[in-house]
C-alpha cells in the first residue's frame, strides 16, 4: 500500500513538472515571437502577447454586437436620446457611441436574463402554470432590461458625491490662483493640473472647460456646459456667480473668496447634519444586535446560578 502511494506521488510530481515545463516553453516561445515582431517593426512597443490580442478581439466583437442591438432598439425620439446622452455624460461616459452601446447592453442583458430563466428546470420552479411561467419570463426580461438604468443612476450619484467632496478644496485652490495674478482661464487650467491625482473626475471637467475655452468657445457657454455636465447646485451657483462677475466687471477674486467661504460653511453644516443622523441610524443595530448580546453576557451567568440554586429546592418539594 505504501509503494502504491509512493508511485502515485511520483506520477503526480512528474505530471506537474512536465506541465510547468511545457507552460514555460510555450510562454517563452510566445514572448520571443512578440519580441521578434517588435524588432521587425510589425507591432508597436506597447503591444502585449497574443492573449491581449484575443481579449481585444473579444471586446471588439462584443462592442459590434452591442452596436447592432442598440441600433435595433434605438428610440426614434431625439429628446429621449438627448436625455440618455446627458445622463451618460454626467456619469463620465462621453464617447459618441456610448448611448448606442448602453441601449444595446439593456437589450443584451434582457435576452441573457430570459435565456437563463428559460434554462432553469421546471422542477426547481415547482412546475408552475403557463401564466406563472410567462410572468417569470417577463419579470426576468424586465429585470435585465432595467438593470443598466439602475446602474447608471448609481454611477451618476457616485460621481456627484466625489465631485461634491472635491469641489470646496478645488474652489479654494482656484481662489489662490486668481489672487496670485492668474486669469480665470489660466486658473481653471492650473487647478485641473494640480488636482488630477487627488480628484480625477473634477480635474477632467475643469480640463474640458479649459479645452473649450482654447477652441474659441465663450467663457459663459463653457461654464454653462460645466454646470450642465456636473448637475450640482454648488457648481450651478458658482457658474452663475462667474458669469455675473464677468458681465458686470467686478473683482473675480473677491467674488470667489466669498463663495468659497460660503461653500466651507455649507460643508460644515452638511457634516453636522450627517452627525445628527448618526444616533438614529445606530438605534436599530443597537436594539436588535448589540443589546441582546450584552443582555445574554450580563444576565446569563446570574440566571444560570439562580436556576442551579432553585432547581434542587423545587425538586425536593
Amino acid at each position: 500500500m505504501d509503494m502504491m502511494w509512493l508511485i502515485s506521488l511520483l506520477i503526480f510530481v512528474m505530471v506537474l513538472l512536465g506541465s510547468m515545463g511545457l507552460y514555460l516553453v510555450l510562454g517563452s516561445r510566445a514572448s520571443m515571437k512578440v519580441i521578434k515582431r517588435r524588432a521587425e517593426g510589425q507591432i508597436g512597443v506597447g503591444a502585449g502577447p497574443e492573449a491581449e490580442s484575443i481579449t481585444t478581439s473579444l471586446i471588439d466583437k462584443l462592442q459590434a454586437l452591442l452596436t447592432r442591438l442598440g441600433e435595433v432598439n434605438k428610440p426614434s425620439d431625439e429628446a429621449e436620446m438627448s436625455v440618455l446622452k446627458q445622463s451618460l455624460v454626467s456619469a463620465g461616459y462621453r464617447h459618441a457611441q456610448a448611448p448606442i452601446l448602453f441601449i444595446g447592453a439593456k437589450l443584451l442583458l434582457s435576452i441573457l436574463a430570459l435565456g437563463t430563466v428559460a434554462l432553469v428546470p421546471a422542477k426547481l420552479l415547482g412546475f408552475p402554470t403557463m401564466t406563472t411561467q410567462l410572468a417569470i419570463y417577463v419579470g426576468a426580461a424586465s429585470l435585465g432590461y432595467f438593470l443598466p438604468m439602475w446602474w447608471l443612476r448609481l454611477a451618476i450619484n457616485h460621481r456627484k458625491e466625489k465631485m461634491l467632496i472635491a469641489f470646496p478644496d478645488s474652489l479654494d485652490l482656484l481662489v489662490v490662483c486668481v489672487e496670485a495674478g492668474l486669469g480665470l482661464d489660466a486658473a481653471i487650467n492650473r487647478v485641473s493640473t494640480e488636482i488630477r491625482f487627488a480628484h480625477t473626475e473634477l480635474a477632467e471637467e475643469f480640463n474640458l472647460v479649459s479645452l473649450e475655452l482654447r477652441t474659441g468657445l465663450s467663457r459663459a457657454e463653457a461654464l454653462k456646459n460645466l454646470s450642465r455636465r456636473i448637475d450640482l447646485e454648488e457648481v450651478s451657483s458658482l457658474v452663475a456667480l462667474l458669469i455675473q462677475t464677468d458681465k458686470f466687471g467686478t473683482s473675480i477674486g473677491q467674488a470667489l473668496r466669498v463663495h468659497s467661504d460660503s461653500m466651507r460653511v455649507n460643508r460644515q453644516l452638511r457634516a453636522e447634519e450627517l452627525a445628527a443622523k448618526l444616533p438614529v441610524k445606530l438605534l436599530f443595530p443597537l436594539v436588535f444586535f448589540i443589546f441582546p448580546s450584552l443582555f445574554v453576557i450580563i444576565v446569563g451567568p446570574a440566571a444560570i446560578k439562580i436556576a442551579r440554586s432553585l432547581m434542587p429546592a423545587l425538586g425536593s418539594q
